[in-house]
């Protein structure tokens, strides 16, 4: 890495277990956050393997969603809302919200949130 740039492949970058009460076979990686010098933005990669999901909780800080492989429900508010692939989701600040695999394979979601959220 040179004048702060990052360039990897995703798969070369270290997952970890989401250990979250409320969370089951979820796994992140951390693509781009502070520790590569980006002040504004996280860049962070979710896996979730069939039957799993995210907590449902809710904070501050706002999404951005792009799912680049699977399909789930994305629970929003109580109500539940199906998506796939190349769905988009905005997920404002305060919201409950939980993402589940309802599929037979992978769940990958790109998730960006504020750097000041990290």
């Amino acid at each position: 890495m040179s004048n702060g740039m990052k360039i990897e492949k995703s798969g070369n970058i270290a997952k970890s277990s989401v250990g979250e009460q409320g969370a089951k076979d979820v796994e992140i990686r951390w693509l781009i956050s502070k520790e590569d010098g980006a002040q504004n933005f996280a860049m962070r990669m979710f896996e979730l393997q069939p039957g799993g999901y995210t907590p449902l909780h809710e904070h501050r800080h706002e999404h951005e969603v792009f799912v680049i492989e699977g399909e789930g429900i994305f629970v929003y508010e109580g109500k539940e809302h199906q998506f796939n692939r190349d769905y988009v989701i905005f997920v404002p600040g305060g919201r409950e919200h939980q993402f589940k695999n309802t599929g037979n394979s992978i769940l990958r979601l790109l998730c960006l949130i504020p750097a000041a959220a990290v």
